[in-house]
């Protein structure tokens, strides 16, 4: 298992790697700017060496001055090529992170709508915020900076064994055990930094989906019992950060520790070598430097592991979200600017979680222009069949045709074109009017947006707003009434001038008096078009063209208003009777 974790942990590094393919030059010179900074960076102590062995010794002043010359100008040169290896690396960094975040988001939306049935939007959200920013620790604190420091450190013990092997093997013998100590630390850390990117993730979770439904939780009363649920994520989360800090808290005091012995056994050994004449005067001088540029690096380099190691763990969140394969497939090349409107369901059966089918063998067909109403209990199917019709979800058993063409073959961005829908729980986003009815589609025209609203008796509503068409609106249109969000929802579904209508409980959550005024031109809107009506509202349904009565996922009736009251029994004449007993209490 651990070997297969490793192997995991080195997949993920060269595919996260990879994503800056795209950006050969930058890393190409962030390479080469790696390779020249190792022994620039640490030959200084050799320079000074030489300063004292082969010219402060024997009273060479103008041999002196030149090597000082040399020494000022690789010190004014390691500091910007330092700056640009820094910024190469974090403009690299910033550009695969775009790039990767676009890639999320872009595949997220194309996801079947199951996994954000079963996935909670703050763990979406942290995969492609927190998680992708994460994986660009990888570049600008990860690995480049690590190959950097490596290649520092092989130069480093390189010119300590060139300037005396003697006082580098002295140096050296704590070695052993500092790597050691690094290898725990970095094992460690690795494991509570994972605990620490699930525990953000849950908190995420637990946010995005406590404040989203703040409404309800004051309706209930229940801000204690969520404040007391909060807290212990939140004491989990600070927890992990602690065990975290807790490790580096021990590590460092310990590199602390091997470095002084080091220093300690090169004093006695250098010292008494120095005497003998086995080690010259400017080495001495030179190793405590030399020690100074091996530790840092080591003790740096166990914190950059670690941040690389974060660095992969997110990635590895991300990437399973990237190689979730759920997704609509989009094979069709069928593209019709026009469609009939024939709209036929032969033996569809479908189940979200393959195993409890809630639609069992539907078959109806619905003739171009023509109005079906699908009715039915909570959980009979109706929604069901709308989202398989826009392929929100794919039929399990079945088929679904459209002017004679299986939906599948169908382009699917120009078939979804073709369809609009009016949803019960109207989702609007934070801007203007116009431009949640566009949907920044910048083909419609402004005349077009105001001409569908007249239709559609919303225009009046509209102006009636501060700015008007310009009225920006709060996150989800809260600062709208439901009855002008409702209204909202049907011009901008009526905007796209669509083949096929669908209105899912579409004037539920109108009051009578907006009922009345759209209820009209619904009736003639639908007169142009093939409609699909799922109605909560019997009355809303009486002149549909046919009526489909579901119950568990199956249609157990058939007909026209009156045709289905007409019958003796019926679970259609059953739901109307039931409505007007309510409506009679009502009033």
């Amino acid at each position: 298992m651990e070997e297969k974790k490793k192997s995991l942990d080195w997949y993920l590094l060269v595919r996260v790697l990879a994503l800056s393919l795209p950006y050969k030059k930058l890393l190409w010179l962030a390479a080469s700017l790696a390779i020249v900074l190792a022994p620039l960076t640490n030959i200084r102590p050799y320079l000074i060496k030489l300063m004292y062995d082969d010219y402060i010794i024997k009273s060479d002043m103008e041999g002196l001055k030149k090597i000082a010359i040399l020494f000022i100008v690789i010190i004014l040169l390691v500091g910007p090529l330092r700056y640009l290896f820094i910024y190469i690396t974090s403009l690299l960094g910033q550009y695969v992170v775009q790039d990767l975040r676009n890639n999320v988001f872009k595949h997220i939306s194309g996801l079947q709508l199951n996994y954000f049935d079963t996935t909670a939007v703050g763990q979406s959200t942290t995969r492609t915020i927190n998680d992708v920013e994460a994986i660009n620790t990888v570049f600008t604190q990860g690995s480049f900076t690590i190959i950097a420091d490596l290649l520092g450190l092989f130069a480093v013990i390189g010119i300590m064994f060139y300037t005396s092997w003697r006082l580098a093997l002295i140096c050296l013998l704590v070695m052993p055990f500092l790597i050691f100590a690094t290898y725990i630390f970095k094992e460690k850390v690795k494991v509570s930094y994972q605990h620490v990117r699930t525990q953000i993730s849950k908190m995420n979770a637990f946010l995005q989906e406590r404040i989203s439904g703040m409404r309800e939780i004051q309706i209930l009363n229940a801000e204690k019992r969520e404040m007391d649920k909060f807290k212990i994520i939140n004491r989990a989360y600070t927890q992990a950060n602690l065990n975290s800090i807790l490790y580096y808290a021990i590590f460092f005091p310990v590199v602390e520790l091997f470095s002084s012995i080091a220093f300690a056994l090169l004093i006695w050994y250098g010292a008494s070598s120095y005497l003998q004449g086995t080690v010259s005067f400017g080495s001495l001088i030179a190793f405590p430097m030399f020690l100074s540029m091996l530790f840092r690096p080591i003790r740096l380099m166990a914190d950059k592991f670690n941040t690389l190691q974060m660095g992969l763990v997110a990635s590895g969140r991300v990437f399973n979200v990237l190689d979730n394969k759920n997704k609509i497939a989009n094979y069709g090349s069928l593209e019709k600017e026009k469609m009939d409107g024939d709209v036929q369901f032969e033996s569809v059966s479908f189940a979200y979680d393959d195993e409890n089918y809630v639609l069992k063998n539907i078959s109806f067909h619905l003739n171009p222009g023509e109005t079906v109403a699908i009715v039915g209990s909570t959980g009979s199917g109706k929604t069901t069949i709308i989202n398989l019709l826009n392929r929100l979800y794919e039929v399990k058993e079945g088929s679904i045709k459209i002017d004679g063409v299986d939906i599948k073959k169908y382009e699917l961005h120009k078939f979804r074109n073709r369809i609009s829908m009016v949803l019960q729980d109207v989702f609007l986003f934070n801007g203007s009017v116009m431009e949640n009815i566009r949907l920044r589609n910048n083909d419609i025209t402004k005349e077009e947006v105001i001409d569908a609203s007249k239709m559609i008796g919303a225009h009046k509503y509209i102006m009636e707003l501060p700015g008007a068409y310009d009225f920006v609106l709060s996150e989800r249109g809260s600062n709208l009434s439901v009855g002008q969000r409702q209204l909202i929802s049907f011009v901008r579904a009526l905007v796209f001038n669509p083949d096929i209508l669908i209105l899912d409980e579409a004037t539920s959550s109108i009051d009578t008096e907006t009922e009345l005024t759209i209820q009209y031109a619904i009736e003639k809107l639908i007169q142009k078009r093939s409609s699909i009506i799922i109605a909560h509202r019997l009355s809303t349904i009486r002149h549909a063209d046919k009526i489909l009565v579901l119950e568990k996922g199956e249609i157990v009736e058939t007909g026209d208003h009156n045709s289905l009251l007409q019958k003796g029994t019926g679970k259609y004449k059953d739901l109307y009777e039931m409505q007007f007993l309510e409506m009679s209490n009502e009033s």
